[in-house]
């Protein structure tokens, strides 16, 4: 595969960065592969992306995330806004509509992008989206992120993810068993007990709340072209993104394919999360070819 090149995209309110790896358009006649995450910027496709170095690769930043340095003013992270700009760098690859795999947040996004411009994508894999609507314990699952929210703002970084690990760790529905348990401690997740004064981090601010509240639209999804695939991962079972995978897979009357390893189960080593993204991007390949 060749290096990644990287683009810049100027449209309203950002400037956004994506990069290529392979030729555009492409030479064997597939479509592009989209990669996106929500928080992840494209660096999180590391280990991903050089594992289809006979696909035509495209990662990008998310308005206002990494690279991609946004001048509207703003600092919400929007399914709506952000499906808007891959519309608008689908166009600019020039290559006709594209195959996604889309991450957590960015699968939030990429179904937004299927219901809104459905001509768009040819394939859409969408790993683990985070959406509160599909539980049956919805407003729970709202309680449970309004506390890491809090943990966030009294006591900074470390104590807000270590609040966000137990209930993204917790099995099953959230019950008051869940409610009553200790704040956690950061230093049992090996996290800085150190405040450094920031309240603008992407996943533990409300910035990105309109992407847990974002509510499906199940008619535009289906009647899209777009072939739709929920996948979640074997090691999540139980877990809040497995059980919003498989409520988004029921609504849209499906059942989520099975995917290797956890959340991020297409990491390397290098976040301190690895997952298995040898083992991952073979069923990837394989849940794209339609098999």
């Amino acid at each position: 595969m060749t290096e990644p090149q990287a683009h810049t995209l100027a449209i309203a309110g950002v400037d956004l960065v994506y990069d290529v790896r392979g030729p555009l358009p492409p030479t064997d006649g597939r479509p592009p592969l989209l990669m996106i995450g929500q928080p992840m910027t494209a660096e999180g496709f590391d280990a991903l992306a050089p594992l289809f170095p006979d696909r035509t690769v495209v990662t990008y930043d998310p308005r206002g995330l990494g690279r991609s340095i946004r001048s509207d003013g703003r600092s919400d992270h929007t399914p709506q806004r952000q499906a808007a700009d891959l519309h608008l760098l689908i166009e600019a690859l020039d290559a006709g509509p594209v195959d996604v795999f889309a991450s957590s947040g960015g699968a939030v996004t990429a179904l937004e992008l299927v219901a809104t411009h459905p001509g768009d994508v040819v394939t859409l894999v969408a790993h683990e989206p985070p959406i509160n609507a599909v539980l049956p314990d919805a407003t729970a699952a709202e309680r449970a992120r309004a506390a890491f929210y809090d943990a966030y703002q009294t006591n900074g970084a470390g104590a807000g993810m270590a609040a966000f690990i137990a209930m993204t760790s917790w099995q099953g529905e959230f019950t008051d068993a869940y409610f009553a348990q200790p704040t956690p401690d950061p230093a049992m997740f090996g996290l800085s007990t150190d405040d450094d004064g920031n309240r603008d981090d992407p996943l533990l601010s409300q910035n990105s709340w309109a992407i847990t509240d974002y509510v499906p639209d199940a008619n535009a999804l289906t009647a899209a072209p777009t072939r739709i695939v929920i996948a979640v991962g074997e090691e999540s079972a139980g877990t809040y993104t497995a059980r919003t995978a498989l409520g988004t897979a029921a609504l849209l009357g499906q059942e989520a394919v099975v995917f290797p390893s956890h959340h991020g189960g297409f990491l390397g080593g290098e976040y301190g999360y690895a997952g298995k993204p040898e083992e991952f991007a073979a069923r990837l390949r394989d849940v794209l070819d339609g098999h």
